[in-house]
């Protein structure tokens, strides 16, 4: 008997229609639209406007249209795994309340929370899931509204973040497509360069912390770029290595979308032309859990069975991975 992979075999996404450019933050802070796109290749991004609209509210379209793509009833759903590090509330998951708006009853749900790296961590445990044979259909989920942890004021981060939504359908596979192999690492020690410092339990809400603006993503930018130049380039070349992958063979690097001189440096690691790498951070900013499955999502229509994929992220924590797997469908 062949043995069972789990494969994406539908992508959706979703970005507020709200374009925040370049040219409008130099209004709001100390920037120009010159110093965003050579530090960050970022020329504009997408912010969810309106009252009472949270991370669910952009998850639930690209849910949906998962499900039409494939065809199939949110009641076919049997898991949903939200990787996100801006949820609607504390608790319950926003998982749980995707699956009450899309009326997913018979999905069970939680959430995933690993910065940036979120929606792979997500994608590697549904997959396990799927390769247990337990499930048939299991969605993962990237999203974050990060404007609503971002400081306007602080042009360090503000300049960096959008918001958006990603989501695939995992399916069993027989055919040898599918999630193959990952990589996943983490080092706790990385969190002092970027977190959020109060509404934990070590740091809980109060008026003190509220006006001393620490409710917002922090970061040290140079040290985080150190970082994550490293990590990702190495992982990524560390799962080539270990399943004797050449450049040849990938056709796609799907990294993600936080600065154009992370997604270059991981390119060149694994000796891949630019053709070959999936760039939309002009237009998204970073979406954290979001930019992988936003690229998918971009990118479905070219896409073709068989193709080999590394997907590859950092995140804050530190977190970082990469995931390799076979395309199952002609996009």
């Amino acid at each position: 008997m062949q043995k069972i992979t789990a494969a994406i075999t539908a992508v959706g996404g979703y970005v507020p229609d709200y374009k925040l450019t370049n040219k409008e933050l130099e209004t709001m802070v100390d920037t120009n639209d010159e110093w965003i796109r050579s530090r960050t290749g970022i020329e504009e991004r997408r912010i969810l406007k309106g009252e009472g609209l949270g991370s669910s509210d952009m998850a639930v379209p690209a849910v949906l249209e998962i499900c039409k793509k494939r065809g199939i009833d949110p009641s076919e759903i049997e898991c949903i795994i939200c990787a996100t590090v801006t949820p609607d509330m504390v608790f319950p998951a926003t998982a749980n309340i995707i699956a009450d708006k899309i009326g997913a009853v018979n999905a069970f749900g939680f959430d995933v929370s690993a910065a940036c790296s979120g929606f792979l961590f997500a994608l590697t445990t549904g997959a396990s899931f799927i390769e247990s044979g337990r499930y048939k259909k299991v969605v993962i989920v990237g999203v974050d509204k990060m404007s609503s942890i971002v400081d306007y004021s602080d042009r360090t981060t503000c300049i960096i973040f959008g918001d958006g939504a990603g989501a695939v359908l995992l399916e069993v596979n027989e055919e040898g497509n599918g999630v193959l192999d990952s990589i996943l690492k983490s080092d706790g020690s990385g969190s002092k360069y970027l977190h959020m410092k109060a509404g934990g339990s070590v740091k809980p809400a109060t008026m003190e912390s509220v006006l001393a603006k620490e409710h917002y993503a922090y970061q040290e930018g140079q040290a985080v770029f150190k970082f994550a130049v490293k990590g990702m380039a190495d992982v990524s070349y560390e799962l080539m290595q270990r399943n004797n992958l050449t450049a040849d063979d990938i056709a796609w690097l799907v990294p993600h979308q936080a600065n154009l001189r992370i997604i270059d440096a991981t390119a060149n690691r694994m000796d891949l032309p630019k053709e070959k790498v999936m760039i939309n951070i002009q237009k998204y900013g970073n979406t954290t859990a979001g930019t992988l499955p936003l690229c998918l999502w971009d990118w479905e229509s070219q896409l073709k069975k068989g193709d080999n994929i590394i997907l590859a992220a950092f995140g804050g924590g530190f977190t970082w991975g990469a995931t390799w797997l076979k395309w199952a469908y002609n996009g």
